[in-house]
């Protein structure tokens, strides 16, 4: 029993964001750091079910009735033929081997090799063994320099009950806050400029001059100018970026001095020409422009937090306890106007453990957990366990790597006609699943190494791939940091959902052209954001003819009806997201013609809806035992 109940935590959302399972506008002090009590159950009618699909209240659990041991069944024999199908294609003896074994690599596992041709997650899967040696210097090195500085004695307890003795008082919480602060940003600023260097060498330059201009222009222009320059300019950059390849400082020599330079390049290529000679030492990753796009992320938070909070300096003084801030107060409440300097500035772009990929903080909600730590990294064992949960993904992928090749299989182009409607299906939804997998672990791993600094993002993962049936609850799941960022900085200033359905899908499809240009300049991913804002239509229109508030009466009913509806949802997104990030448009027209091109593929279809619908009703359940907890996730 004990096992079970340390699993049950391990694996509980209270482990994974201690935000899940609290509202955001619920101030730190009334936060408990275990998990929600599972024998406190609410009233249903306080927990609004607010899911696209369904509006209904929590119902009682279904989990012990005859309906769901049916779907139990159905879990046991149709997950196992799901693998073994993606398996079976990844043996030698399958027709396509040839064509994909090149791009396989010698793995770990014994007679087994691993499907390491992601180009994207073979730089952190090789990565690893440095990062941890980060991960572990770091923290020891900001112990050192708290040690050396004495941090801890401006926040000591008096030990003195004598006024006059001064030498013993402690000083106030606000001014312990920003000493704190200080600290804090003058390592931060330190380490972030040495772990600049390490990473992008010369072109480390070229990252602080865009941060420096960008500062310029939240500071010195005026402010109506600020909003439409912010926007201008780092769209421009990710552009330029692209387009010029990082600016190879060759290019820039080669300009400036283009005769002697190309005819001493002749003879002494790399000698001759400084700007060869430069860019040599281009750091541990040297093209920086790739890992850009998350940095101009909190570029953009900087200047309209800056700009905002000078909008309402003017307003009524609100007494406010800094100390007790909730998640929402952390956001939407400007820091000091002396936190605004350059200083704190660069520390927040470059801050090392979320400068790579994230997750994403806003600069409000850095300065203040920079003054005020949470209560959630003060709790070790929750850290610890979360950490727990990265290398168990880790190991998971590991393990799918090294037995299913679906990656390598779809970049050697196969002969798709030799595959089985069932194998075509399930190579897409494996390509789906490592796609998650691989964003999922550096995300967690730098998160991880933010909480052991204690700063606590936000988790960029909610839920497993395969437990999303509603593309809008998805997209909030799925890069959840970037989703929240999206709404403060694009959507919510569009104007949101606007008081029509027109303004509501016009403000979706301009973020998701957004979303896809900041990805990457392509067309395939212009063609999966323009995918994902039709596809949503339908999920739209649903929940408009069947409000959830005329089914109070049919719960079961409408139960169905939502699983129906959703298993169409869910054969949208895989489609969208396998054009956007898998096979592309041409790779999904031979997946469908493998599918839909026979009678037997038809049927398989049929059958394919039918494991997806017990499936969804397994993820309604799952989200009315939350409810019954009183968690909703919205997603």
């Amino acid at each position: 029993m004990s096992f079970l109940l340390a699993l049950h935590k391990l694996f509980s959302l209270d482990t994974l964001d201690s935000r899940f399972t609290a509202s955001a506008k619920t101030p730190p002090k009334e936060l408990s750091e275990a998990s929600i009590d599972p024998a406190k159950s609410p009233d249903p009618k306080a927990a609004a079910h607010d899911q696209p699909f369904r509006g209904v209240l929590a119902q009682p659990s279904r989990w012990r009735t005859p309906e769901f041991y049916v779907y139990y069944f159905c879990f046991l024999t149709i997950v196992p033929l799901m693998f073994k199908a993606v398996y079976d294609v990844s043996k030698e003896s399958d027709p396509n081997y040839p064509k994909f074994a090149p791009l396989l690599s010698q793995g770990w596992i014994p007679g087994r090799k691993v499907d390491n041709s992601d180009a994207q997650y073979a730089g952190f899967r090789e990565n690893i063994p440095y990062m941890v040696l980060v991960i572990v210097l770091h923290p020891v090195l900001r112990k050192a320099y708290d040690s050396f500085w004495k941090t801890n004695t401006y926040a000591r307890a008096p030990t003195s009950s004598s006024a006059n003795d001064v030498l013993t008082q402690s000083i106030s919480p606000s001014a312990a806050a920003d000493a704190r602060i200080g600290q804090r940003i003058s390592f931060d600023l330190a380490f972030s400029m040495g772990f600049l260097l390490a990473l992008h060498g010369i072109s480390a330059f070229k990252v602080l001059l865009i941060l420096y201009i960008n500062y310029k222009i939240a500071t010195r222009l005026p402010q109506s100018y600020v909003p439409a320059a912010t926007w201008f300019f780092n769209i421009g950059v990710l552009f330029a970026n692209e387009l010029c390849h990082g600016y190879p400082l060759s290019g820039l020599a080669s300009m400036l001095l283009p005769s002697s330079t190309a005819v001493a390049s002749e003879k002494h290529p790399v000698s001759s020409n400084w700007g060869i000679w430069l860019d040599s030492y281009g750091g541990l990753l040297p093209r920086w422009e790739i890992h850009f796009n998350i940095t101009m992320l909190r570029l953009i938070s900087f200047n309209f937090d800056y700009l905002w909070s000078l909008n309402q300096r003017g307003s009524s003084p609100i007494e406010l306890d800094s100390a007790n801030f909730s998640e929402r107060d952390r956001i939407a409440t400007p820091a000091k106007p002396t936190d605004y300097t350059l200083g704190n500035y660069l520390a927040y772009a470059l801050y090392s453990p979320l400068y790579l990929a994230g997750p994403i903080l806003t600069f409000n909600d850095y300065i203040s957990q920079c003054r005020y730590p949470l209560s959630s990294v003060k709790d070790t064992r929750r850290t610890l366990l979360y950490g727990l949960r990265f290398l168990i993904s880790l190991a998971c992928m590991e393990v799918v790597l090294h037995y299913l090749y679906v990656v390598a299989i779809s970049k050697a182009q196969p002969t798709w006609e030799v595959y089985s409607p069932f194998q075509l299906s399930m190579l897409g939804y494996f390509n789906l699943h490592i796609i998650w997998l691989k964003l999922l672990l550096p995300w967690r791993f730098f998160r991880f190494w933010s909480l052991l600094d204690g700063i606590d993002p936000p988790e960029n993962m909610v839920r497993c791939m395969s437990d999303n049936y509603s593309a809008l609850a998805f997209w909030r799941g799925w890069h959840r940091s970037f989703n929240r960022w999206i709404v403060r900085y694009i959507y919510i200033p569009l104007g949101g959902s606007g008081k029509s359905k027109t303004r509501a899908i016009a403000n979706f499809l301009a973020v998701f052209t957004f979303v896809a240009l900041w990805h990457d300049i392509n067309l395939r991913l212009l063609a999966w954001s323009w995918l994902i804002t039709l596809f949503v239509l339908p999920e739209i229109t649903m929940t408009l003819l069947f409000p959830a508030k005329k089914w109070r009466d049919r719960p079961n009913a409408y139960r169905l009806l939502c699983g129906i509806g959703a298993v169409g949802n869910i054969l949208m997104m895989m489609a969208a997201n396998l054009v956007g990030f898998a096979v592309g448009l041409d790779g999904l027209q031979g997946l469908v013609r493998g599918i839909v091109g026979s009678w037997a593929g038809l049927a398989f279809l049929a059958a394919a809806c039918g494991a997806l619908f017990v499936g969804i009703q397994v993820m309604f359940e799952v989200r009315e035992s939350e409810k019954r907890k009183g968690i909703n996730l919205k997603c």
